[in-house]
């Protein structure tokens, strides 16, 4: 499920969607096997990768908590905290029906082709990957190939842009806010202020995000035809599968809010002896 990462990095509903009890709610054994076909179990694991935001939303780098950072990060975004954590949200979110749509599709011979090249698309942030998906992108384009099309429809089957924009807000807004009850910043921050700064740029953020939703569809998808996009298109737009997609959009929301506060709480542990 790459689009769960790269198209639409933490997807946001309402807050209900999470505390509603599903009619006829899937097992734990059901949803760990769904995790898997699916491959949402490795898009929780690529939220690690994401750790390295937070030295840099507070001006720094990872470097400037010593040597520990890597320790304190890995244990924050833990695989199997994530993943039980996940599990929790599912067992009372996601029902049967859902559950079976969605491994149904993904466990065909497409959706496991699919799925093999969105697992390594998820744990790869390199820029030579970036790179590449540019110039993918860019032939792409040039050649007029009706993937660029399906690629934008994709995105906008799964979650839009401008869900993943409140989301990114969200998380930046609340690890801040945390940070600063942690004492990580020189002076106590005002949330309607910093809110006010960061929905300033959002349409740099949109424009950036659009353009981001085709190129790394480019890199990801480059060996799959035509004719595969527009199967897994059609499967996208099925509104069982968003609403699949909408909830894993939820529980990648919410646990990555609750990462970046207990990174911030934690922070200080590395980076006491100096204000920020």
């Amino acid at each position: 499920m790459t689009f769960l990462r790269s198209i639409v990095t933490t997807g946001i509903v309402a807050a209900s969607l999470l505390l509603t009890t599903a009619a006829s709610a899937a097992d734990r054994a059901k949803l760990e096997a769904f995790m898997a076909v699916t491959g949402f179990d490795v898009a929780l694991d690529s939220l690690r990768l994401s750790a390295g935001q937070a030295p840099a939303l507070l001006g720094l780098s990872e470097d400037s908590f010593g040597s520990d950072w890597t320790r304190l990060a890995d244990e924050v975004f833990a695989s199997e905290g994530l993943r039980a954590d996940a599990l929790d949200i599912l067992e009372q979110t996601m029902d049967d029906d859902m559950l079976n749509h969605a491994a149904a599709f993904y466990a065909s011979d497409l959706g496991q082709r699919l799925v093999e090249a969105e697992n390594t698309a998820h744990m790869d942030d390199s820029t030579e990957s970036d790179v590449a998906g540019q110039d993918l992108a860019a032939e792409l384009i040039a050649s007029g190939s009706p993937k660029v099309e399906y690629f934008q429809q994709m995105s906008a089957a799964i979650g839009s842009i401008d869900n993943s924009i409140r989301a990114i807000t969200e998380v930046q807004v609340r690890f801040l806010m945390a940070a600063s009850a942690a004492g990580l910043t020189q002076s106590e921050l005002d949330e309607e202020d910093l809110r006010a700064i960061l929905n300033s740029r959002t349409d740099e953020m949109r424009d950036a995000m659009l353009i981001g939703s085709v190129t790394n569809a480019a890199h990801t998808y480059r060996d799959f035809s035509d004719e595969d996009m527009k199967a897994y298109l059609d499967a996208l737009e099925e509104p069982l599968m968003q609403r699949v997609y909408e909830l894993m959009n939820a529980v990648q929301f919410q646990l990555q809010i609750d990462r970046f506060e207990i990174l911030a709480a934690r922070m200080v542990e590395l980076y006491p002896q100096q204000d920020i």
